[in-house]
């Protein structure tokens, strides 16, 4: 039998730490107690530790404590495209300082963004590329796999992403199955199942039989697992109804039924 791995990214839990109804360390005892077998924190719920030499000392004895190592940190804000060489290096800047964090909590991956515009014309394509080259030996000395998301920006058209996943060598995909343009969903399923790394299977709301109406995520899951996908199943769930630790669990329990373990 497989030992599949579960993880969800703390994004998912955004609006409980807003209302105080959870913070980081919530997180952690939550992910342990509820099956998950590794740790993705958002870069945001990661901030104070990235400030505050204490605040990262007590986050590195908690997740230690909680007996699961770090998977991805999700980093917002250190995108590898601005307008600017100015712009760009506070970017790059940003995005040393957050490998530094990720290695130090022992973290195995790292998400950071293109950016850039939808179109990714060829000047744009080439900054992105170099930044990339730049950064991915950095993180391979760290012992960071970097990944690359369908976010925002280019990476919403799967044949920009697969471009930029062909071009830098040693770049993963995290594989966000809602994150494409307009129309391009499946498709992006299609081209990109093959790249993924990680993957967040995004929910909004499921209907009587536990499923998300919205999409036909068994495909995406047939498409993963045909090839060959043998990373962490990530989830990333923003419920309209607003409970996520209730969306958190049923997200869950609908891959492991796509994946078909019990229970």
């Amino acid at each position: 039998m497989t030992d599949y791995r579960y993880s969800i990214i703390s994004y998912s839990f955004r609006r409980s730490f807003e209302a105080g109804a959870m913070d980081l360390y919530g997180y952690f005892e939550w992910c342990k107690e509820n099956g998950f077998t590794q740790l993705d924190p958002w870069s945001h719920h990661l901030q104070a530790a990235l400030e505050d030499p204490e605040e990262l000392k007590r986050v590195k004895a908690a997740v230690e404590a909680s007996g699961l190592p770090v998977g991805c940190v999700a980093v917002d804000g250190a995108h590898i495209y601005e307008p600017t060489a100015e712009a760009r290096a506070q970017r790059r800047e940003n995005a040393y300082r957050w490998l530094d964090l990720a290695a130090s909590l022992g973290a195995s991956q790292v998400r950071i963004d293109a950016g850039g515009p939808e179109d990714m014309p060829d000047d744009v394509f080439e900054i992105i590329v170099e930044g990339y080259n730049d950064i991915i030996p950095r993180a391979r000395a760290r012992g960071i796999e970097v990944l690359v998301e369908n976010h925002w920006g280019p990476t919403k058209h799967p044949e920009n992403t697969v471009k930029l996943l062909e071009a830098v060598e040693g770049l993963g995909l995290l594989f966000d199955t809602n994150n494409w343009a307009p129309g391009k969903q499946e498709l992006g399923w299609e081209m990109c199942a093959k790249y993924a790394r990680l993957t967040h299977i995004k929910t909004f709301s499921f209907d009587e039989h536990g499923n998300e109406p919205s999409v036909n995520l068994s495909k995406a899951f047939r498409l993963l697992r045909e090839s060959g996908y043998d990373g962490a199943w990530g989830i990333e769930s923003v419920p309209d109804d607003g409970d996520e630790p209730t969306a958190a669990l049923r997200t869950l329990a609908l891959i492991k039924r796509e994946l078909g373990v019990a229970g």
